[in-house]
């Protein structure tokens, strides 16, 4: 199959961008792996870093895989800003479009015939080095693939495939001496550009099953989960929302939540209801743990009350979090 005929394939199907590269092992991203786990850059994180001996191999993932097809979809819908009382969720966790990914390359394994692997959000396999590979995007500064026509608001995904497809090129692109996302980012999580520190980034502590440490609850904001600073920043996002201003987001999508309604839902109803994030241990509370960050942050003195609620509780990290945003909401309200 030739390039053209991929492209039109991938076309057909829906999906943003689409490329082939050869199902060969990425010898530079697994040692890049290795030294940044080594210095302690992934903090507790696995994902894809956990085995660099698997997921830095795409040649093993399927008996006689030639080919590794890296496709893009894009998540990007417009919406307006939380409003009091609200926390916000990045844009990739609105709505589930991996599951829309999925199927999609699901569809292209089987109109290439034979042998083929679906990996999407799996820790097997690093996408974004395959992305680069076959000219879907390029790394940016702040470590995320970069496409052409939308910039880096993408979802990845990956077919391996016995079927001999002809190789896209690399766009050999990069972000020359642009740094808005590395002067951005309010903790210096990208310092070191094209290197995340996971210890720094916001994004990190709102999963992470550690407590977000005090220095960094206040430059979370109204965030509740995710962070996307270095994208809103980035100049290869910009036209985006007007190319995609007539879309709207799906049905079920939610640019924005109730942090009291996650206050006083059930934990346990919590974790199912967003089933499609990755929360740590799978426990709710880590969702409550935020909502109150952010409560502190964004709350009025109406919104007290339901931060007090936690001070006595008997789980230590929802009572330390009740605590500061209290203090928090004391302190921005102050006459």
């Amino acid at each position: 199959m030739t390039t053209a005929e991929l492209r039109g394939l991938g076309e057909a199907l829906g999906l943003d961008v689409v490329g082939a590269a050869r199902a060969e092992a990425y010898e530079g991203t697994e040692r890049d792996i290795r030294e940044r786990r080594a210095r302690g850059l992934f903090a507790d994180m696995r994902f894809t870093m956990a085995r660099p001996e698997v997921s830095c191999h795409p040649e093993l993932l399927l008996p006689n895989g030639r080919t590794v097809v890296s496709a893009a979809l894009c998540y990007y819908a417009p919406a307006e800003p939380p409003g009091p009382g609200e926390g916000r969720l990045s844009r990739y966790t609105w709505s589930d479009r991996y599951a829309e990914l999925r199927s999609k390359l699901d569809e292209l394994g089987r109109r290439l015939g034979g042998e083929y692997r679906v990996l999407v959000d799996a820790n097997q396999h690093v996408d974004r080095e395959a992305a680069a590979r076959s000219g879907v995007g390029f790394y940016g500064k702040n470590t995320l693939l970069i496409t052409r026509s939308h910039g880096s608001w993408v979802v990845l995904g990956t077919l391996v495939t016995d079927a001999e497809l002809e190789p896209t090129a690399p766009l050999g692109l990069d972000c020359g001496s642009c740094r808005l996302c590395v002067d951005a980012c309010p903790t210096g999580a990208l310092d070191e550009p094209g290197t995340l520190d996971a210890t720094k980034c916001l994004s990190y502590w709102t999963q992470s099953p550690e407590p977000i440490p005090e220095r960094y609850r206040v430059e979370l904001g109204d965030q509740v989960y995710g962070c996307d600073i270095c994208q809103d920043v980035c100049p290869w996002n910009r036209g985006v929302e007007k190319r995609r201003a007539a879309e709207t987001p799906p049905a079920q999508a939610e640019p924005a939540v109730s942090l009291v309604d996650w206050l006083q839902a059930d934990a346990s109803e919590l974790r199912e209801r967003y089933a499609r994030l990755y929360v740590p241990r799978n426990d709710g509370r880590y969702l409550k743990r935020n909502a109150l960050v952010a409560l502190g942050n964004t709350g009025g003195p109406e919104h007290r009350a339901e931060a007090a609620a936690f001070l006595g509780d008997d789980d230590a990290m929802l009572a330390d979090a009740a605590a500061w945003a209290v203090g928090r909401i004391d302190e921005r309200h102050a006459s």
